[in-house]
């Protein structure tokens, strides 16, 4: 007897997720299916027009906004950013660069310091305990 392997599949959502697009943004198509491992990595290898267009011009899901303003997720939220935005929109916040955004930068720029520090230090531990 031999086994069949599955296809591992998963919700649009999910795929959505993965491939860093918003998903009421793409094809219905999409968003009514399943995407199965195979379908999601054919995508990330050759993406089709519409994807490569969701990725350049938007609208982009909230941490894809987050990453290009360089700020953290809930730095959109103090903001009230919570719909998505195009990369226009982006663009124009980045222009303006608005005192909140100066703000939430400072922020996440303090955060990563810590970050490296407290790695740093751990680092140092496990090499005395070595």
């Amino acid at each position: 007897m031999t086994s069949r392997k599955t296809t591992q599949t998963m919700k649009p959502a999910t795929a959505a997720k993965k491939l860093g697009v918003y998903l009421e943004a793409t094809p219905a198509e999409f968003q009514e299916g399943v995407v199965s491992r195979d379908e999601l990595n054919a995508l990330q290898t050759s993406p089709p027009e519409w994807l490569r267009d969701l990725r350049r011009n938007g609208p982009h899901p909230r941490q894809v906004v987050a990453a290009k303003l360089g700020i953290s997720i809930g730095g959109l939220a103090r903001a009230g950013l919570m719909d998505p935005l195009t990369t226009e929109q982006i663009n124009a916040i980045k222009d303006e660069n608005p005192e909140w955004l100066q703000r939430e930068r400072a922020t996440q720029a303090e955060v990563k310091k810590e970050a490296a520090r407290a790695k740093e230090k751990s680092s140092e531990s496990d090499q005395r305990r070595s």
